[in-house]
């Protein structure tokens, strides 16, 4: 598959008009939120495109992007998007509105299976068989053409994965408690930045 992709610097471009429902994701130095910077947010309207913006980790000062994260008119899809989420809100300094999460939606649609990475759902639902190679990789520094590949390919899908788990939802009768599950999502980035990171509901 040949994706159209675009590196932007710092942030997205003023005159880059995208459609009201994308799919988003996120590179780190690392997975602790107080270390490791956030380095890249990639973005796809679901055509075979990806918008990667290598941030200005001095001072993150990306408007368009904030304004399109903000926008409660505009769908996002994140697969983990307690991680990214929690990563936007640190560095971005705001509240993604109107999310939906393919992990989240795939843990209660795919009861079936305890594969609930990207890697399995995109499998399952395009066919495609995707290295995540480079997932441990630097997104600091410059980047190279197969880390823009691997970015770009984890946004490319989200939007034929979140159709399907939906449809799955909704045919089990599932998709008002997911609806309720993600509506506690900025409680738990909150819970994760304030350092509760484990169940608070468990025993």
């Amino acid at each position: 598959m040949k994706i159209d992709i675009k590196l932007h610097k710092d942030d997205l471009p003023d005159q880059l008009v995208l459609s009201d429902n994308i799919a988003v994701d996120c590179e780190f130095m690392g997975l602790n939120v107080e270390r490791d910077k956030l380095c890249l947010v990639q973005i796809s309207t679901g055509n075979k495109d990806a918008h990667i913006v290598k941030l200005n980790r001095d001072t993150y000062n990306a408007p368009n992007l904030k304004k399109i994260l903000e926008d409660k008119k505009i769908n996002k899809i994140f697969h983990y998007a307690r991680a990214d989420l929690l990563f936007i809100k640190k560095y971005l300094k705001v509240n993604v509105q109107n999310i939906n999460c393919t992990k989240l939606m795939s843990k209660l649609a795919r009861s079936y299976s305890d594969k609930h990475g990207l890697k399995d759902l995109i499998k399952e639902f395009t066919g495609e068989d995707i290295s995540k190679n480079l997932q441990s990789s630097d997104f600091g520094g410059e980047l190279s053409e197969k880390q823009l590949q691997y970015c770009a390919k984890d946004v490319i899908y989200l939007h034929k994965i979140y159709k399907s788990l939906k449809d799955i939802l909704v045919r089990e009768k599932r998709d008002i408690l997911y609806d309720e599950a993600i509506n506690f999502i900025h409680s738990r980035v909150n819970l994760d930045l304030a350092s509760f990171t484990s169940d608070i509901w468990s025993h």
